[in-house]
């Protein structure tokens, strides 16, 4: 097996973006996902859209689909990239009792999108958590991690799940 290295790191260990330039553009998709856990009373109050700071679930989407446009500006050694797909999927779990969130990113470029789907999710998380933190400050956000990637020289990969 060959061995990896840090692409990020020059020959001196500097921190640095990494020349993509000779790389051929491919399509390129990247899925990510989280959760919020919260008080099943918490749940109830988000699906019924009468929280107090308006529509948790349609504000979250669009706060991860922004992220994800924008996340060149908040991952320092990030490539800014055209993308051409952002989905955010927001869907209740009663067993949680929270709500998962899945993002899906798709570009045609030199570099893949699994920061901006894992920054979508993140910050679609965060924003479920601003929204109901006035009546359930003990939410959680958990799981944030890349479910699947597709594109480039590396192909395709999937988690465990």
């Amino acid at each position: 097996m060959a061995e990896k290295t840090l692409t990020h790191l020059g020959k001196t260990g500097e921190a640095r973006m990494v020349d993509v330039s000779q790389k051929p553009a491919t399509e390129r998709i990247a899925i990510a996902e989280g959760k919020v856990v919260m008080l099943p009373a918490t749940l109830d109050l988000v699906l019924s859209g009468d929280a107090k700071k308006g529509d948790v679930l349609g504000t979250a989407r669009i706060a991860g689909i922004q992220a994800a446009k924008r996340t060149h500006e908040l991952i320092p050694l990030c490539h800014p990239l055209p993308v051409t797909k952002i989905e955010v999927e927001i869907e209740p779990d009663k067993n949680l009792p929270g709500l998962r969130v899945q993002a899906t990113v798709k570009v045609t470029g030199q570099t893949g999108v699994e920061m901006e789907a894992l920054t979508a999710v993140s910050v679609a998380c965060l924003t479920i958590y601003d929204m109901a933190k006035a009546v359930d400050r003990g939410m959680r956000i958990e799981g944030i991690r890349l479910l699947e990637k597709s594109g480039g020289a590396s192909g395709t990969w999937r988690a465990e799940r």
